[in-house]
């Protein structure tokens, strides 16, 4: 069988477990060699040259060195590849070092360093974006001015969907006719493979965090860059020499995450449907955002995505001062930074993750973003319930208006 016929939980399983059988193992191998002996000189440099380059080992070669190469970092790229529908991925210590490396291989490295970023984004490619650290003039703009925002020496149009924190679906495929064959980086770490494969749409490279939904555990951190060939070459290059490959042990635990991904996502899934739907009731909720809630006017749940996703933002009627009573009230939810593991995390954008974002693109003070875990959709309501509860009896806006069931 075919694994182009694969159904993507089949992929998600055994993809990137091809040569177990050879190595006479079941679970995935952790290589920790930070160096490797070579054959001889020659063949020593040679292989030194391709793998500092961007190349693949040879089979009469040596990997060389840990910086430049691992084989299991190498089975965690394949797999996601695969998942991506992708000749390549490229894998990374973080997800910042995987968005700084895009950067790097499509901007000064080719001589074209201005940008074209969609906004909103996450806080974190926001700052770096907009920090001028890595010598790129950005355009920030909305969807509809990415055209207008070219330049001769554009070199990367960046954009999130759903993005981070309010959701907000970008249509990929429209952004990348408009971007006139300037390549186009799509962060896809809330909607994951499972969801969306911006690849499929034009893209060229859908990004992960890979310490979210791809681990699932909150135990790793990780980025990963599924691409072309030519690309991973490029993106391999710049990884070599700052130094930003994923550990091994990072790796394995990445590896090991993809085989439950399909069915955490959908699982995840399912509850944050039903805690948007009930959240968009409650008399404490200005706002709701969660992709498909209010109808799906453009189509993109059925042309882009399979599905809305397990994350949530809430805009609540008191503003910060709600905010931040809802994010201390509760008790099931965790009260942290990052998302997409099993447990459901909750956390104040406006003042964490996007506080070094432009005020003019910063999200409301009144916006609370949900992760949601795979906890039992009772508990989580309850939680969410007592916390919510509290704000609606202090606030007169609201503490007339009855609760829902």
């Amino acid at each position: 069988m075919n694994s182009e016929n694969w159904h993507p939980d089949t992929v998600a399983v055994h993809a990137g477990r091809e040569d177990f059988a050879a190595l006479g193992v079941h679970a995935a191998p952790i290589d920790l060699s930070t160096t490797n002996p070579l054959p001889d000189v020659e063949r020593g440099g040679d292989s030194y040259e391709t793998l500092a380059t961007g190349g693949r080992p040879t089979d009469d070669g040596s990997m060389v060195y840990a910086r430049l190469w691992n084989p299991t970092v190498a089975r965690f790229e394949a797999a996601l590849a695969l998942l991506e529908g992708a000749e390549a991925a490229v894998a990374f210590a973080s997800g910042m070092a995987a968005t700084t490396a895009a950067i790097l291989a499509h901007t000064q490295a080719v001589g074209r360093p201005h940008i074209v970023a969609v906004r909103p984004l996450y806080g974190g490619t926001d700052h770096l974006l907009a920090s001028g650290l890595l010598g790129n003039e950005v355009t920030f703009c909305s969807e509809a001015e990415v055209a207008g925002s070219l330049r001769p020496d554009t070199g990367l149009v960046v954009l999130e969907t759903p993005a981070n924190p309010t959701l907000e679906l970008v249509d990929i495929a429209a952004v990348v006719a408009d971007s006139a064959g300037v390549p186009v980086l799509v962060d896809n770490t809330f909607a994951t493979p499972v969801l969306q494969r911006p690849l499929a749409l034009g893209a060229a490279m859908s990004l992960h965090s890979g310490t979210k939904y791809l681990g699932g555990h909150g135990d790793a951190m990780a980025g990963v860059i599924a691409c072309s060939e030519e690309t991973a070459e490029a993106l391999r290059r710049v990884r070599a020499i700052t130094g930003a490959l994923l550990h091994p042990l990072g790796a394995y635990l990445m590896h090991r995450g993809l085989a439950t991904l399909p069915v955490r996502m959908r699982a995840q899934q399912q509850t944050a449907e039903k805690l948007a739907a009930w959240l968009d009731t409650h008399p404490a909720v200005s706002r709701m955002h969660y992709p498909g809630l209010h109808g799906d006017p453009r189509g993109l749940l059925t042309r882009q995505l399979s599905g809305g996703g397990a994350m949530i933002a809430v805009e609540l009627r008191g503003g910060y001062a709600a905010a931040s009573a809802v994010a201390g009230a509760v008790r099931l939810f965790t009260h942290a930074v990052s998302l997409g593991g099993v447990d459901s995390l909750i956390q104040h954008p406006a003042a964490l993750t996007h506080r070094p974002v432009a005020a003019q693109a910063r999200p409301s003070a009144a916006l609370l973003r949900l992760s949601v875990g795979l906890e039992d959709i009772d508990d989580l309501r309850a939680d969410l319930d007592a916390a919510l509860s509290a704000v609606v009896a202090s606030n007169p806006e609201t503490r007339e208006m009855r609760l829902p069931v």
